[in-house]
């Protein structure tokens, strides 16, 4: 009886860990196909990354709503002074914080670039926060954040 109860635990444990594994894989491979489309600018598939309800909170502090809405955004400052920048991921942490939601935080360095108002952005590197929720099956970004770390 003692070593099929334990057969079970370890069972379901080893089930648990290769679920959880499979959702860290799933989770980081969504984070990529934002910094993908990002160095690319297009976004043309983004609804296979993002949900309809995104949120987006850009370094300057504005706060966007709905995936439409985001990516017009995206779009204007991807065809204006992003255009040709990239932005190249130096690490990620992917904390799954229930079995359908995951908290990731992306380390990045951008290229230089200069905003509208005429100041010169060189050797930033930026955090962002994804939050990532699996609907119907699928990881998708729900919310991001980013934030230029202070010198």
């Amino acid at each position: 009886m003692k070593d099929l109860l334990k057969t079970l635990i370890v069972g379901a444990f080893g089930a648990n860990a290769q679920a959880q594994q499979s959702a860290n894989e799933q989770v980081h491979l969504v984070v990529e196909s934002f910094y993908a489309a990002f160095n690319a600018h297009d976004f043309a598939r983004a609804a296979e990354f993002t949900t309809d309800d995104w949120e987006h909170i850009n370094p300057f502090g504005g706060w966007t709503r709905g995936r439409e809405e985001v990516l017009k955004e995206l779009r204007e400052v991807h065809g204006s002074f992003l255009k040709g920048i990239t932005d190249t991921v130096e690490s990620m942490s992917v904390r799954l914080t229930t079995p359908s939601s995951a908290a990731v935080t992306v380390i990045s360095h951008m290229d230089t670039y200069v905003t509208p108002d005429g100041v010169r952005h060189e050797n930033e590197r930026h955090v962002r926060t994804f939050i990532v929720v699996n609907r119907g099956g699928r990881w998708l970004v729900v919310q991001d954040q980013n934030t230029v770390i202070a010198r």
